[in-house]
């Protein structure tokens, strides 16, 4: 039995005290917050505190917490030599107080507290600077809760994070735009949804490079002209003009 601290209330840590709780290998001892209002309907599963003075022993003290917070509150962590991680994809695990041992615990999805998340579909990051003393626990707690650990330094992690910005909330915002275009019109945003899957699906079988297509790609002059017509929002088009660069430029256009 892998026995847990945890540290932080937000959408991260919500998730995997979850999934700690269905896996029958991991007991979370504590549940720190300095605010105990975001947690206090856990109290009766759990014990919660605000006060990292009353910290229990445990195996791993896991920092689900913003990574501005990572250095002060591993700094105030009232004991040492004992297995740190945090769950950033940007943060060094070096911003970990040296007293302890140090480590990261990251998963790489997108996390809201209102939707259900399969941990098996989401890999784990891990990283520690003790490799061969902490990386062995770092993996089990991840395979305890179906994942698939990932051995991931801090450079690579932070590419990773980047490249996850792209895929994500660059991608969402792009949703975003494409849903303003339709409710322009009254068109039903729900139609290009098989679309946005089949985006995705096809990334399965070919590198993102091969699977590009659409008029940049195929430079079709006529098309991108009348689109950038449509467009009345100065910034819709400016993101329509850089992505439709940026694909041409990949593809020597």
């Amino acid at each position: 039995m892998i026995h847990v601290v945890l540290l932080g209330a937000g959408n991260v840590a919500t998730h995997l005290y979850k999934a700690f709780e269905k896996s029958g290998e991991v007991t979370v001892k504590q549940w720190y917050n300095r605010n105990l209002k975001t947690i206090e309907t856990y109290k009766n599963q759990v014990t919660i505190t605000n006060d990292l003075s009353k910290l229990v022993e445990a195996d791993i003290y896991i920092l689900a917490v913003s990574d501005d917070a990572v250095s002060e509150i591993s700094a105030k962590l009232p004991f040492e030599n004992r297995l740190v991680v945090h769950t950033s994809g940007s943060v060094s695990v070096y911003d970990i107080d040296m007293k302890h041992k140090r480590g990261v615990f990251y998963p790489l999805q997108t996390f809201s507290k209102g939707a259900s998340i399969d941990f098996s579909q989401i890999p784990l990051c891990v990283e520690a600077i003790k490799s061969k003393e902490d990386l062995p626990i770092l993996k089990k707690l991840a395979k305890a809760i179906g994942s698939k650990p990932h051995r991931v330094n801090s450079d690579q992690r932070a590419s990773l994070h980047l490249a996850a910005v792209y895929v994500n909330n660059f991608t969402n915002q792009i949703y975003r735009i494409a849903h303003e275009i339709t409710e322009s019109t009254g068109a039903d945003f729900e139609i290009l949804k098989p679309l946005i899957k089949e985006t995705a699906r096809k990334l399965d079988d070919l590198t993102p490079y091969l699977a590009q297509t659409g008029p940049a790609k195929r430079n079709d002059k006529k098309t991108i002209k009348k689109h950038k017509k449509a467009l009345t929002d100065p910034i819709h088009k400016e993101v329509y003009q850089l992505l439709t660069k940026s694909i041409q430029k990949t593809h020597g256009i």
